[in-house]
């Protein structure tokens, strides 16, 4: 593919370095991965169709840009992310899921139920507390 360069300033190339995985990626490859173009399973079908969570949004039970946070007590380590316009959870290295297990497992390392463990920073609510709301809503 031919490449062509570009000029930004430099709080945009900052960004691209906070974005950056550190001795893998060059400036093409955050801005691919940040646009969801990077061509992975998860990013094609985000762009098609959004993530899980845009029922949530559709629904007012979340809006885009609020935080979701998983907190480790005994590692003492917390986790965020922020949910997209789209429906999908923005990590804070710009890596982008369409599921909330996926997501969190990115964070911790190993499998774990996101819908139960992320909790809605606003609400103070699981995302499994939130889709419930969801389908009683639907239910009546």
């Amino acid at each position: 593919m031919p490449m062509h360069p570009i000029e930004v300033d430099d709080d945009v190339y900052a960004l691209l370095q906070q974005h950056a995985r550190p001795f893998v990626d060059q400036e093409n490859d955050v801005l691919r991965r940040l646009l969801g173009l990077d061509g992975s399973p998860t990013a094609v079908a985000n762009r098609v169709s959004g993530g899980d969570l845009r029922a949530l949004i559709d629904a007012k039970l979340l809006a885009p840009g609020d935080e979701l946070v998983h907190i480790q007590t005994r590692k003492g380590l917390t986790h965020r992310a922020v949910v997209t316009a789209d429906g999908n959870i923005r990590l804070p290295d710009g890596s982008t899921y369409a599921k909330p297990s996926p997501a969190l497992k990115a964070c911790v390392g190993h499998d774990i139920n996101g819908w139960g463990q992320w909790i809605h920073a606003q609400s103070r609510e699981s995302l499994q507390s939130l889709r419930e709301a969801l389908r009683e809503r639907q239910a009546d």
